[in-house]
């Protein structure tokens, strides 16, 4: 009888166990669930298909910086420029729209080579020179920023021509162009982490970089590869923005390289490198742009805004904080 005892006990616990991984290993899922409750709650206008499709297109354009922020970060990075590089594209797009209306095809070369060309620069200043991550895109961040204003001499660029937001409006299958290269980004960049040697190798170079520089791996080639996907997806990002407006202004993209960084940070990823995933900075721009929208749809001033969005992402990083450390033996 006592050994029945036993076993129904030692059942129970290891129920309870299996439980409490479950949700640890889910907190951030379980976080959103509540937050999406809450404003569903709280206005009928929250949960309704076009509103699902309205977070959606504006969480795209800062997708692109997060796909590219979640391999900076997981080599034990940072990229600071990415917000500068989206008003330098934008503006570099929109003026080669307006020199050359009959080919806009150009533009789109020309923001992505834009954005590619300050990620590699940071790549190599950061790999050869060694200057932290920290610092040098710093710099660049600067530098991009001043660039985003040359070339419109201070000011928006306008007149350009009603065919450029065809990049950013176009709709297939009721999703826009934004919308549908987000999804193919996150399934390119899962595949690329979880299949291939290139993936295998940013997780060693974050890991530790003297054992993977030991064991083979070129990491100041990762590195200058990193950001400069980095840097080429900020352009992109850049050029959808600009076509979902049809202008360009140098202050677009502020704030993107915080809000890009808090998803990634949110999802689990580390900021000494070596650990994260896409399926967490899906998790983790899913909740900021969830808390946006909701907001919004409650008229909750901006200043309000900013102080309870901090608060989240505090809250949830502490949460998977606690997590990992309860995930632990």
């Amino acid at each position: 009888m006592n050994t029945t005892a036993s076993t129904v006990s030692g059942k129970g616990r290891f129920s309870d166990i299996s439980l409490k991984n479950v949700l640890i290993r889910n907190s951030m899922v379980l976080v959103l669930i509540v937050v999406i409750a809450y404003f569903t709650y709280r206005s009928a206008r929250f949960a309704t298909p076009d509103n699902f499709l309205t977070i959606l297109v504006a969480a795209a354009p800062f997708a692109l910086v997060a796909l590219g922020q979640t391999l900076v970060i997981l080599t034990g990075g940072i990229d600071l420029s990415v917000g500068s590089v989206i008003a330098a594209s934008a503006m570099s797009a929109a003026f080669t729209a307006v020199r050359y209306p009959d080919q806009l095809w150009l533009s789109a070369v020309v923001a992505i080579a834009v954005g590619a060309l300050v990620g590699l620069v940071n790549g190599l200043v950061i790999s050869l020179l060694n200057v932290p991550p920290f610092v040098a895109t710093l710099g660049t961040m600067t530098a991009a920023s001043g660039l985003a204003y040359v070339i419109g001499n201070g000011a928006p660029i306008n007149g350009v021509p009603t065919d450029y937001g065809n990049f950013a409006n176009t709709a297939i299958l009721g999703l826009t162009a934004p919308v549908i290269l987000m999804i193919l980004g996150f399934v390119l960049i899962w595949f690329i982490l979880k299949h291939t040697t290139f993936g295998l190798r940013v997780y060693a170079v974050g890991s530790n970089r003297n054992a993977a520089t030991l064991a083979g791996v070129r990491t100041g080639s990762m590195l200058v590869r990193v950001y400069l996907i980095s840097g080429a997806l900020a352009g992109l990002s850049g050029l959808m923005i600009s076509s979902r407006v049809i202008s360009g202004a140098p202050s677009l993209g502020q704030g993107y390289e915080l809000d890009a960084i808090a998803a990634v940070v949110i999802g689990g990823a580390s900021l000494f490198g070596g650990r994260g995933s896409i399926w967490g900075t899906l998790l983790g721009l899913l909740l900021i742009q969830t808390l946006n929208n909701g907001l919004d749809i409650l008229v909750v001033p901006a200043y309000w805004q900013s102080i309870i969005k901090g608060g989240l992402i505090v809250a949830a990083v502490g949460i998977d904080v606690w997590a990992t450390r309860q995930r632990r033996p």
